[in-house]
């Protein structure tokens, strides 16, 4: 079930996360077919072996396959290719940031979700960088249809009556059932980091950078044996990275280096650096670098827990609120000014789908299981996956939804957005149906007869 979920992250950008491969297995025949281009929308080709990747995806998760499937998969395929097409025939600009930007959050719930970088890697077989290059100008083009589509329904609105006029279309047993649903809330602390502690990193740090500038010891292999950074340290701390792509202190340290050069000790929000720059073109760079981030004693996670059994204590005797204890004790940055509300990192929303929350945060799953609504859980170490800093943590259920059909009432919201995505689904094959005149569109015989829902012929 992990591997799906993973897969499918990187499979909803339309590409293969499996990797383009170029022989192919016919099911039927068990003949070897060479890849092959089975449709194209301007310049864009659409491969075989595309569809085939998409298809294995489906039939990894326990669902029907059949010729309909691989329909539905080319006419996706063709319509990102053709929003695609029009971005850049209206020279539609992604920036690097915003490229770099989408990969860190999409690798970061990737991460999340397998547990750690270093099973990320060993799961996709490459190393973070390598992942990185490798989707970037996928993302690219993703980021570019999607802002296409943005501008095609940018007017799009959804009256109360358009509202109350889709939820009655719909046949009574045709409704859709909604799960149950939680929202949460989080109060974290983190154990104080001495500045014994953080002088000890720095002073090795700077260390081995006079080792380094004196020729006494190789950066790659001190590198490879002690960066924390376990990404990179495989490959001697090696990163090749691009503007926008790293943290700010980090890159603006990258770019004040000549070619061979080792900073200072640089502080982040991960820990402590050096850097030495390998080469610079435009905004591209590689460089290696060392990681070490200060120990934390046993005493100071001792404090963090007994700081936090303060607040727990406070909250169970009723002597504050939680909103008050969120303000007084969380030092979380996401969640400390909004209540200590957990958004679900797929949806953005702040309620979570009981039935998936344990692939999705297997921590939070452990900690909130057999909670009631405004039961706090008992204090319990925690993984930020976001900056790998350990914590100490309680959760609280500040919202259930009960299991139920949906309707306008409880599920107001939900009923909107289908509304919404019903207009914008007419919005989208109309003007689909405009331009199809107007580009070049082929796509395999193979395909002849498939029951589309855009006119594509």
């Amino acid at each position: 079930m992990l591997k799906k979920s993973i897969l499918s992250i990187f499979i909803s950008l339309s590409i293969s996360l499996i990797g383009n491969a170029q022989i192919i297995t016919n099911e039927s025949t068990d003949e070897k077919v060479i890849d092959k281009i089975v449709g194209q929308v301007g310049n864009n080709p659409i491969l075989l072996s595309d569809i085939q990747a998409q298809l294995l995806q489906l039939k990894s998760e326990g669902q029907e396959v059949n010729d309909q499937t691989r329909c539905f998969i080319l006419e996706e395929l063709l319509y990102q290719n053709m929003l695609l097409n029009q971005a850049k025939i209206d020279s539609i600009e992604i920036s690097d940031a915003q490229v770099n930007a989408e990969m860190e959050n999409r690798l970061r719930t990737l991460e999340q979700q397998i547990g750690s970088r270093e099973k990320l890697e060993s799961f996709y077989g490459k190393t973070y960088t390598q992942i990185k290059e490798e989707f970037r100008e996928i993302i690219r083009d993703r980021l570019l249809s999607q802002d296409m589509e943005r501008q095609i329904v940018q007017d799009l609105e959804v009256s109360p009556d358009d509202v109350r006029s889709f939820y009655k279309s719909i046949p009574e047993d045709s409704l859709p059932y909604v799960n149950e649903k939680i929202a949460i809330q989080q109060i974290v602390i983190y154990p104080k980091i001495t500045q014994e502690s953080r002088n000890a990193v720095i002073e090795k740090l700077n260390r081995w950078r006079e080792d380094f500038i004196n020729g006494e010891r190789s950066f790659s292999a001190v590198a490879t044996i002690h960066s924390e950074d376990q990404g990179s340290a495989k490959d001697g701390g090696k990163i090749d990275a691009s503007r926008g792509m790293m943290v700010k202190p980090f890159e603006a340290a990258a770019f004040a280096l000549e070619v061979g050069e080792i900073s200072d000790v640089v502080e982040t929000q991960y820990g402590y650096h050096i850097v030495k720059l390998l080469s610079r073109k435009g905004d591209d760079y590689t460089v290696r670098h060392i990681l070490l981030t200060p120990e934390i004693g046993s005493q100071e996670l001792s404090d963090a827990a007994t700081l936090m059994d303060e607040c727990y204590a406070k909250l169970k005797k009723h002597e504050m609120t939680w909103d008050e204890a969120v303000k007084a004790y969380s030092e979380d940055k996401e969640t400390s000014q909004n209540q200590g509300n957990l958004s679900n990192p797929y949806t953005g929303d702040q309620y979570w789908d009981v039935a998936n929350i344990n692939q999705i945060d297997p921590q939070i799953f452990g900690l909130v299981n057999g909670l009631e609504t405004g039961e706090i859980s008992n204090p319990g170490l925690y993984t930020d996956m976001k900056t790998r800093k350990d914590g100490v943590r309680i959760v609280r259920i500040k919202d259930r939804t009960e299991p139920h059909t949906a309707n306008l009432k409880d599920d107001y919201n939900f009923i909107k957005k289908a509304a919404e995505n019903s207009k914008k689904e007419e919005l989208l094959k109309d003007w689909v149906n405009s331009k199809v005149g107007k580009v070049y569109i082929r796509f395999d015989e193979s395909f002849a007869n498939c029951d589309f829902r855009y006119n594509w012929k």
